[in-house]
């Protein structure tokens, strides 16, 4: 290995390292940013779907790559000491029936997976895609997480 890709690996390395050591110590400020991210990206989606903004495939991508993340990550955003505080929305049934939230996860990391390429192959496709990972976003918040104040 060269010394750019050494150096380029130790790179990635220390950001995934960072991530998780901020994940870990502001689980709240984490989850949040992912769902700020899942906002983001389903408006981008959704002007694209109702003809307020071209097509475009590497953006639809990228939406679905944040989801995955949202998915893969934020079972793990939820230890006991972040269950107030920072105006979060969460509520109190994530600590009491973890698994079943930990499942509506995994569900929703699973439709994001098998919509993705349908998603990015064409409008039809992101059209067809959408309401599925929609509804597997909202299953979840529809239990575990509180409306606004």
């Amino acid at each position: 290995m060269g010394r750019t890709a050494r150096v380029a690996l130790a790179a990635v390395f220390v950001a995934l390292g960072t991530g998780a050591v901020i994940a870990q110590s502001d689980p709240i400020a984490a989850r949040m940013a992912l769902m700020k991210g899942n906002n983001d990206n389903a408006n981008v989606v959704v002007q694209m779907m109702k003809g307020q903004a071209p097509f475009d495939a590497a953006k639809v991508d990228a939406a679905f790559a944040q989801w995955a993340d949202t998915a893969q990550k934020l079972p793990g955003l939820f230890p006991d000491n972040s269950k107030t505080g920072q105006k979060t929305r969460a509520a109190s049934k994530i600590w009491v029936t973890k698994a079943d939230f930990d499942a509506k996860a995994a569900e929703f990391g699973k439709v994001v997976a098998e919509n993705r390429d349908k998603a990015r192959g064409s409008l039809d496709g992101l059209r067809a895609a959408i309401p599925l990972v929609g509804n597997a976003c909202d299953n979840c918040h529809k239990e575990y997480r509180l409306s606004k104040q």
